[in-house]
Order: structure tokens, then sequence, then C-alpha cells
């Protein structure tokens, strides 16, 4: 197979943790037969200090093009003084998600038996944790109208049926596949939005009778996650809310450094990244944990070109590297970036 994608290093640790994933997914190509094409472009703060606006035509055409998308991370202080969409992140993650309809955002919780020690709670609160949250990604108040005025500043938070319904669906057929239970975050006491929210999922939710159905409050939701993480399976949940809750289940992992995501539209449409940020306090020392990057590509595999086995060895090399300590400073190993990227590679 050709595995054609799109490759958009970003900025900071971007490109360290990039070449890192591109090094394993070589050697998944060379073991497995197939061919690899990477089309390398700027975006961000990157394509900024290139004279170029923040999502150059020519990196949109080639993601639109190819239809899976492997980014590193974006933005950072250097482009702070920028306003709106001349911003990194305004200008590029926005936009890139909105235009390609990146609507289902999947982020996984299942702490690494090897990391349990490192995170802050106690281990009887994650063992057996493994839930996914499945945030809406193109709607809410992120895309609201914005705007300021004499008195103040205004963010307009807009939800249609339409989609609610699609994300909820996702939500459901991924909770089908896994323990049949969804848990849909809202905050319907108080916004209207939200409202909508648990009324759709509900009438969704008829679909899918073998399918529990459970509502919480989110902020109710910031203290079970913590305390019964153990319970849940399938979250679901809208733009803003689920950036803050996947940011909160970081914690339960050990470490941002080893949770991948991915925003998929329709079909095999994906942006496939790591949650963590650009780190540019680093950047350049060889300190990044590039972990979070290639568990990335190995969803890019799965989800955009259907190679379950090939993703399988990657997750299997990392899962190894944890077990054996092969991991950068942050985990309690000694190698730098390269380093880790050279052993997974060498451990598919």
């Amino acid at each position: 197979m050709n595995i054609n994608f799109t490759y958009l290093p970003g900025d900071g640790i971007g490109p360290e943790v990039g070449e890192a994933a591109i090094e394993v997914l070589n050697a998944v190509a060379v073991k497995f037969g197939h061919t690899l094409e990477p089309e390398h472009h700027l975006v961000g703060g990157a394509a900024i200090d290139a004279g170029e606006k923040p999502l150059p035509d020519a990196s949109f055409e080639s993601c639109q093009r190819t239809g899976a998308i492997l980014l590193g991370a974006v933005g950072g202080p250097k482009w702070d003084h920028l306003k709106g969409e001349d911003r990194p992140e305004l200008g590029s993650l926005l936009p890139l998600r909105k235009r390609l309809n990146l609507y289902a955002n999947i982020r996984p919780c299942k702490p690494y038996p090897a990391l349990i020690e490192r995170a802050p709670l106690k281990r009887e609160r994650l063992e057996g944790v493994d839930f996914v949250v499945m945030r809406e990604l193109t709607g809410g108040i992120y895309f609201g109208q914005k705007g300021r005025d004499t008195r103040g500043a205004f963010d307009e938070c807009l939800y249609s049926e339409a989609e609610i319904r699609r994300i909820a669906i996702k939500g459901f057929d991924l909770a089908q596949t896994r323990r049949k239970k969804v848990t849909s975050v809202d905050k319907s006491n108080v916004l209207e939005t939200s409202r909508l929210w648990r009324e759709t999922v509900i009438d969704v939710a008829k679909d899918y009778p073998e399918v529990e159905l459970e509502h919480l409050l989110v902020d109710a939701m910031t203290m079970h996650m913590l305390t019964r993480a153990q319970d849940f399976d399938v979250i679901l949940t809208e733009n803003m809310f689920g950036d803050i809750l996947t940011d909160e289940a970081s914690v339960l992992c050990g470490s941002m450094g080893v949770i991948p995501s991915a925003s998929l539209s329709d079909g095999k449409t994906g942006m496939f990244e790591p949650i963590h940020g650009s780190a540019p306090d680093i950047a350049g020392q060889g300190k990044a944990n590039p972990l979070a990057m290639i568990l990335s590509a190995a969803w890019m595999l799965r989800l955009s070109f259907g190679l379950k086995v090939e993703a399988d060895a990657i997750e299997t090399a990392v899962a190894n590297a944890l077990e054996q300590n092969q991991t950068t400073g942050d985990l309690g190993g000694k190698l730098n970036t390269s380093a880790v990227g050279e052993w997974i590679a060498a451990n598919v």
C-alpha cells in the first residue's frame, strides 16, 4: 500500500517528535511492505515565519487531497502579540477542523501499567480505567461570533440539532464496539445549547437500546472523572467541555506525553496529533517525549488506511518501551527524543 499523508511538523517540539514518528512509520513500511509518501508542509508559527499565513494554501490543498494529516503542535509565546486569525492556532487549527469537517475528536484514556505510579492519584483509582472522550470539534463557543465593544467582549455559543445528532451517532456507534455505555456531559441546568444537546442525545439513544445512557453536568463530571473513572466507557460532550475534560483525563494516564488524538470527518478523512502543546521551552534540546506523536501515527494507520496490524505493532512497541524504561527524562528514562524513536522503530 502507498501510505500517502500530509505531514505538518508545526512549531516548538513539533518537528522533533514528528521526525521520531516518521522514523517509526518508515520502519513499519519496510517491515510490512508498504511505501511511505509523506507530503511535508508548513503550518502555524513556522508558516508565519516563512512569510505565509498560518494555514498556507499549499498546506491545506495537501490535507484536502490526502485526507490523512499527521500534525505536530502549533503556536507559542513568540506569536502571542498577533491578533485573531493571524495567530498560529486560530489561523490554522480551527480552519483545518472546519474546512475539512473534522467534527469528531477522539481521545483515549487507558493508563499504561508502567505509568500508574507516576500519576498523582492512588493506584486503585487508576487500575481498570479505559474510556474514550468523543468531543464535538467544529461547533460551540470556539466557532461562534466573537467581538469587543467599549463595554466588554463576547463569544457566542451556537449548536444546531444536526451538529449534535451526528456526533452523538459517532459516540453511540463507538460504544457499541466497546462496553456499551455512553456518558453525555452538558450544562443543561443553565445553558440552552446544553438543553438541546441533552434532548438530541436522548433521541439518538432510542436507536441504540443495548447502549446504556448516563447524563452528567460538566462540573460534576470533573469530580467523577477522578473518583470513579472506571465507570466510564464513551464520554460524549461538546467542544469547550471536551477540551477541558480531556486535559483533566491526561492526569489519569500519568503524562500528557503518551496520549494521541484523532479528529475525524465522515469516511476516512482524519487529522492525528498528540494532545500536548508545542513546549517551546524545551524545543531543540532533545528532551521532548515523542510517544504521543508516535501513537498518533499508529491511529492514522488504523483509521485512515485500515492498517490495524501495523498500528498494533507500533502500540505494542510503545508499551514495551515504557515497560523497559526506554523513554525520555519526563518519564524517568535517559534517552533523548530521537533515540526513543529509534528504539521503537527497531522494535516494531
